[in-house]
């Protein structure tokens, strides 16, 4: 069956370990589109943080952002989103609560609509991120502010060293947290709704275009890709992911900065080799 919709994480998946798109990965998402078939991007990243690459693709139509909690037209950002999901109000309360409490080296930050808010700009860990996403920032003291007054939360992110991130995951187990939690990167905790997951936002998109899952493809790298992976009729590992993603995955390409994006569209004639 012919690939209808193709599906990409970014970070890991989509560009280089040094946060590049290669030419030859903008040829071919270009060489889709001019096929007429939809290049969704899939990100833990916020709407602004996608867009700049939505725009360097050429691409215009729906960006699915925080791993599927909130899906917009890169359009029309400033409309109603297409699909938006926010995480309860205690359970963000409780993430902050032991972050503050427990672990004051954790860079505790949360994501609302296309605003970042983060306590400390100044946070090496906050600084860092907005490098590496060029997303801007918006100071909010989480601790001041009542929990009325917080706006709705799409994705809590806490950052810092791997022992303490690790030990984090292991408080938010024990005290039952309402939410998902996972780690993006071994420094990296991304916390958002238990309704949320990249493959309920793919079946949102899937539905939004009209065609059959089994007519889709996803690229993904890293865990919280694994839902996605097994949802598609095609899920593609790279091969910089770790063995348990690749094992979820029907077929595993090149690595990130070898173009296994294109490679593996050539390998399944979605492109035609050597285009």
């Amino acid at each position: 069956m012919a690939i209808q919709v193709i599906f990409s994480d970014i970070d890991g998946t989509l560009i280089t370990t040094h946060h590049q798109l290669t030419e030859r990965t903008i040829h071919a998402v270009h060489a889709c589109a001019k096929q007429n078939i939809p290049f969704i991007l899939v990100s833990a990243r916020m709407p602004s943080g996608i867009l700049p690459l939505q725009q360097r693709l050429g691409l215009a139509g729906p960006m699915i952002c925080y791993s599927g909690a909130l899906i917009v037209d890169s359009v029309q950002l400033d409309g109603e989103p297409l699909q938006a999901t926010t995480l309860a109000p205690q359970a963000a309360k409780t993430v902050w609560q032991q972050v503050d409490a427990h672990f004051p080296s954790v860079s505790f930050s949360a994501y609302s609509f296309d605003r970042w808010l983060v306590p400390e700009p100044a946070n090496p860990w906050v600084l860092q991120e907005q490098a590496i996403a060029a997303t801007p920032m918006h100071r909010f003291d989480f601790l001041e502010n009542p929990l009325r007054k917080w706006p709705p939360l799409h994705k809590i992110l806490c950052m810092g060293a791997p022992e303490e991130i690790d030990a984090l995951e292991q408080r938010l187990t024990d005290v039952s947290l309402d939410a998902i939690f996972y780690k993006s990167k071994s420094t990296y905790l991304e916390i958002t709704s238990k309704q949320v997951s990249k493959a309920s936002a793919m079946q949102h998109i899937i539905d939004f275009y009209h065609v059959a899952r089994e007519q889709t493809l996803a690229f993904g790298d890293n865990y919280n890709d694994v839902p996605m992976l097994r949802y598609a009729g095609v899920g593609v590992a790279m091969a910089n992911a770790p063995m348990q993603v690749k094992g979820s995955a029907d077929y595993i390409t090149l690595s990130n900065d070898q173009d296994g994006i294109a490679a593996a569209l050539e390998r399944f004639s979605v492109l035609p080799a050597a285009y």
